[in-house]
């Protein structure tokens, strides 16, 4: 009678929560136990549950019905779908939020669209992604999320870029003959007859994500990330803007101190001051960054906008120049990154690497990958954009064990230790990706032949030679003219300045002939005048 009676109270207890509790429940990861409408096989661990939720419809102001479904996408991780439906007034409308944390840092995709498959690549756009048709400068803004393919993404702008044409065509002939031409240049794309064009998805919570394929190369596929700012921060609702960045760009106020160095770092010497006064900044100028040793930094957490530390040292690596190591440590939430920079003027010429591993010992050769190399094995199918990984120094094991890792963790989710991908993944997708990973196992055991190629238009990247000074058999260097067009990408065609003729500041570039630096006298800047001093 006892267990009865608390059988009972269970059920009242239940009937009394809402469905959004039920979902609290399931993305906690707790098994829910379905009603008799909502009846389920009970083989399954987990159920897909969808909550009907009675709310008010915007547009006849009558009850509608909304539905929720927790599920969670291959490649990706857990979304909630959101769909509402009246049967009063017949509005639709669908949504998506992510049912996971803000990530760390931000994301970027880029895709480009070369082909009739593409058209068919899923796409995950949060409330707060940014996307934009590069190819036709068209830019969606962040608003409401999105779970859709790329065909689908056109025939949403096509659609948007439709509405009113006929009243514009009545008022404004001019703007409907640029929407128009648009609107044809969309048509063709969603028939395939437009190929290629380019599609980007920005997004400062890291929820949004284009599908990969295992068949991607030559840089058709690019994800990096970035540290937000503090106004992305305030966006997301991590923290408020402080006052004097908006006033001075200091990230910090006046009377907010960072805590001092715990553990290993509270060793660091020597200690750099850690509050962000005038008086201690002016300070850091009489400290000498010296090789060898480290130094703690105060720097807001990317994550959190915490107060956190920013620990580095200066190495000089043999036979190539000095890089800086840096590593961010937040206490407040766990946050950490790392990162490599090198320095030194950038020379003339970029540089090729080719590294041919033949055995087990070659990967434990030392190497170098900055944020600008671009990074290819024809072998395993291996290729890695410049930024996608930021800067690297490692060893050949590690640095292939951190490209399986990053990519099984965007083409799998790191709990599916079985590789299924989910259900919705086709058996062709899900055996393409297996020979992937298999053929990057075999090259991190040593057991695969293989050469490795470091392509650096800045020369700032490098690979460990055990018999320097004198050659190695295995490691061959080419140097390269950069285009134009990677100089203005890099910024190098407006660094070097001269003085003109006239006594004007002109800008340089590279002569490709005699590798000097040639003015060009027709882009002059503003001469600087100095105030009148008053005596």
């Amino acid at each position: 009678m006892a267990d009865s009676d608390e059988l009972d109270r269970e059920d009242v207890r239940e009937s009394r929560e809402s469905p959004f509790a039920t979902l609290q429940k399931r993305v906690a990861g707790l098994k829910i136990q379905e009603s008799d409408n909502n009846s389920h096989n009970e083989e399954d661990d987990e159920p897909q549950v969808v909550d009907r939720i009675e709310s008010l419809c915007v547009n006849c102001e009558d009850n509608g019905e909304t539905r929720l479904f927790l599920t969670k996408i291959p490649y990706f991780r857990e979304i909630i779908i959101m769909s509402f439906s009246c049967d009063h007034c017949g509005f639709e409308n669908t949504d998506i939020q992510s049912a996971g944390q803000i990530q760390e840092r931000g994301a970027k995709f880029t895709l480009n669209v070369t082909h009739v498959d593409d058209m068919e690549r899923q796409i995950v756009k949060s409330d707060n992604a940014i996307l934009r048709l590069e190819t036709l400068d068209i830019e969606v803004p962040a608003g409401r999320g999105r779970l859709t393919n790329i065909e689908g993404v056109i025939c949403d702008i096509l659609k948007d870029l439709e509405a009113g044409q006929r009243q514009r065509k009545k008022e404004d002939p001019d703007l409907w003959q640029k929407i128009d031409d648009l609107v044809q240049q969309l048509l063709r794309m969603a028939l395939n007859r437009n190929f290629p064009f380019t599609i980007t998805i920005d997004d400062s919570s890291g929820n949004s994500w284009i599908e990969p394929s295992s068949t991607d190369k030559d840089g058709k596929y690019q994800k990096s990330e970035y540290p937000r700012t503090p106004e992305q921060n305030a966006a997301l609702g991590l923290g408020e803007v402080p006052s004097s960045t908006q006033e001075n760009g200091n990230s910090h106020t006046d009377s907010e101190t960072v805590p001092p160095p715990t553990g290993l770092t509270a060793h660091v010497v020597p200690q750099i001051p850690t509050t962000s006064t005038p008086t201690d900044q002016d300070a850091l100028e009489d400290v000498d960054i010296l090789e060898g040793h480290s130094y703690s930094l105060p720097t807001p957490c990317p994550g959190c906008t915490k107060p956190a530390h920013l620990n580095l040292q200066l190495v000089n690596i043999p036979f190539f120049k000095q890089v800086v190591i840096s590593a961010v440590m937040c206490t407040e939430c766990n946050y950490r990154s790392s990162d490599v920079k090198t320095g030194g003027e950038i020379p003339r010429l970029g540089k090729k690497i080719y590294l041919d591993v033949r055995e087990p010992l070659d990967l434990q050769r030392d190497i170098l990958k900055s944020e600008t190399c671009y990074l290819k094995i024809d072998e395993i199918d291996v290729e890695v954009a410049p930024g996608t990984m930021g800067g690297r120094f490692t060893t050949v094991e590690g640095l292939l064990t951190q490209i399986r890792d990053d990519t099984k963790g965007t083409v799998f989710d790191m709990d599916d230790e079985e590789g299924t991908g989910g259900d919705s993944m086709t058996e062709p997708k899900r055996q393409a990706w297996t020979r992937f990973f298999d053929k990057i196992d075999q090259a991190i055991k040593g057991e695969l032949q293989y050469t490795i190629l470091l392509e650096d238009p800045l020369a700032n990247s490098y690979v460990q030679n055990p018999w320097a000074p004198d050659p190695d058999p295995r490691l061959r260097e080419e140097e390269y003219e950069r285009s134009e067009e990677v100089e203005d990408d890099l910024g190098l065609s407006d660094m070097k300045t001269k003085m003109g003729e006239g006594g004007e500041y002109v800008r340089e570039t590279f002569d490709k002939e005699d590798g000097k630096g040639k003015a060009k006298e027709t882009e002059v800047l503003p001469q600087y005048e100095p105030p009148d001093e008053e005596l």
